[in-house]
């Protein structure tokens, strides 16, 4: 029952959304430094490549972010 410990729980939940705030906070910046709107670009204009490194950097982020968290 030691996997039950409402203080991981907790910090596991705590430490899941700031990685979530910081990971919208890193996209929207990527956004904000990209020449065109981004979902325009994909949605509309089909574009597959910056769809990829979208993704690419979503990912990047993601992994960087749950490291600094986990230890």
């Amino acid at each position: 029952m030691e996997y039950l410990n409402a203080k991981l729980i907790a910090a596991s939940v705590i430490y899941s959304v700031i990685g979530i705030i910081i990971l919208f906070v890193s996209f929207f910046i990527f956004d904000k430094l990209t020449p065109r709107t981004l979902w325009r670009e994909i949605m509309e204009e089909h574009n597959t490549a910056l769809a990829i490194v979208a993704a690419a950097f979503i990912v990047a982020v993601a992994l960087i972010i749950s490291s600094a968290i986990h230890g």
